[in-house]
């Protein structure tokens, strides 16, 4: 049995032990269901939940350290004169260790010492895992039949049960606030050991964009050149295009589909536009790269144009029409969330359709239709396939929209792609640039939560 099947079998014996419980409550009640403090299924699940969660905890804290404790058992059981090696030499024989008892390729043949430490290893990892599958059993049948033991008829299983899904929320809470905290701390690190090397303004405020550093220093180009200027300009003319494509196109989708459109033609045209958000990005720039870049070239070519073969209209084009259903859908929905009462109330006053549009349901829908704004927005800053595909690599500055530019998150994953020293400024420039992208998007949601303050209507 591995940890999988032992984790399965932990969550049968919850099942069972809320089945046992429950049928518990009812034999204590011995019918009259109003005896009892809490309703019989608080007792089931208070029984399911002593019998399983101690298990899974333990075993969970049994795999986190597993390794780490056998991995100390052999390596003190290795000969002396391995502990006299540096210690990248003992990582790289624990490694062939684990590797034979994985059966997979070792970095070397393997001699006597190793053959008996992989069987040391072997062994352990096998009496390991049976104490963890014995204990684990153990603890989840002994809560559950402590637990079951001590079911009374004025015992508080509901308060004890919401104390205990009240503690799983705030775990659940603190595991995503302290996740965002972590990212952020780490990018900040990483940035500041960045800056160190690289001053700020010149990262900021610089024109050029070249971080290929070379490794001696008298080559060309040894000093680099991290001006993130050209990179910006890219990502917010890109981002600029499809917002001005989805922008439109989205919110009057979304006025004709909640407003106009009768109950038919909404339940066949809203999950046809939805489609769009479930097509892979990868495909958006096959097609950009394929259909929308050679057309706007030809296209220039007859009027005189000098357009690149990867432009920054196909680019912003594309994610444009990708970006159309998160305006559309969020948009319809906070339209439709408006009370029909106020529509209602307009229409009384003598208002037209278009007026109670304009007047009475969009700002009343406006901090909503913000939301999906700044959600597309966040979408189209933070796309890397279809640039690449459409636009390119080239870091140029420039406005011109039929040019070649590249943005933020492709120069992120470009420079971390491969094998990559974290020693280099090269490598730091992504979490540099990573950093500039959040603290974008912070500005982003301050202007959002500005402008829903100033200008949204509050009815009772």
């Amino acid at each position: 049995m591995n940890a999988t099947t032992l984790i399965f079998a932990l969550l049968a014996l919850s099942s069972l032990g809320y089945y046992l419980g429950r049928r518990r409550a009812f034999s204590v009640a011995q019918g009259r269901i109003r005896t009892l403090h809490s309703l019989p299924s608080y007792y089931g699940l208070y029984t399911a939940i002593w019998c399983g969660i101690p298990a899974l905890i333990l075993v969970a804290i049994w795999l986190l350290f597993e390794n780490t404790i056998i991995t100390q058992l052999v390596v003190a059981g290795l000969p002396e004169e391995l502990h006299t090696l540096g210690a990248d030499r003992i990582n790289l024989i624990v490694n062939d260790i684990k590797n034979l008892v994985s059966g997979n390729i070792t970095s070397q043949q393997a001699d006597e010492h190793m053959l008996a430490a992989a069987e040391h290893y072997n062994n352990l990892l096998t009496i390991s895992r049976a104490a963890m599958i014995v204990t684990g059993l153990a603890i989840a049948i002994a809560g559950g039949a402590l637990t079951l033991s001590r079911i009374r008829a004025q015992q508080r299983a509901r308060n004890a049960v919401e104390s205990i899904i009240k503690l799983f929320l705030i775990i659940c809470s603190s595991i995503a606030i302290l996740t965002t905290v972590g990212i952020v701390l780490s990018v900040l690190f990483e940035s500041i050991r960045f800056f160190q090397a690289v001053p700020f303004t010149d990262f900021l405020l610089g024109l050029q964009w070249s971080p290929q550093t070379a490794i001696r220093s008298d080559q060309v180009g040894s000093s680099g050149a991290f001006g993130a200027v050209p990179l910006f300009a890219g990502t917010l003319l890109i981002s600029f295009i499809a917002m001005v494509v989805a922008v439109p196109i989205g919110l009057m989708s979304a006025i004709y589909l909640s407003e106009f459109a009768g109950p038919r033609l909404r339940a066949s045209a809203k999950p046809l536009l939805e489609i769009l958000a479930g097509i892979p990005t990868v495909v958006y720039g096959f097609f950009a790269a394929l259909i929308v870049a050679p057309f706007i070239r030809d296209s220039g070519s007859m009027l005189g144009l000098d357009v690149a073969s990867e432009s920054a209209l196909a680019a912003g084009l594309v994610m444009g029409v990708m970006i159309i259903p998160f305006v559309s859908s969020l948009s319809d929905d906070v339209i439709n969330a408006v009370p029909q009462s106020l529509r209602d109330g307009a229409y009384a006053l003598g208002a037209t359709q278009a007026e109670t549009i304009r007047k009475v349901i969009f700002p009343a829908a406006l901090p909503g239709i913000v939301g999906g704004i700044l959600l597309a927005v966040s979408r189209a800053i933070g796309e890397t396939m279809i640039v690449v595909m459409a636009a390119g690599l080239a870091a140029n500055l420039t406005a011109n929209p039929l040019e070649a530019v590249t943005t933020v998150t492709v120069q992120i994953v470009t420079l971390l792609t491969g094998d990559q020293e974290f020693d280099s400024p090269k490598t730091l420039a992504a979490f540099a640039l990573g950093l500039v992208l959040f603290a974008v998007t912070l500005i982003l949601n301050v202007i959002a939560l500005t402008v829903v303050r100033k200008y949204r209507e509050q009815y009772e």
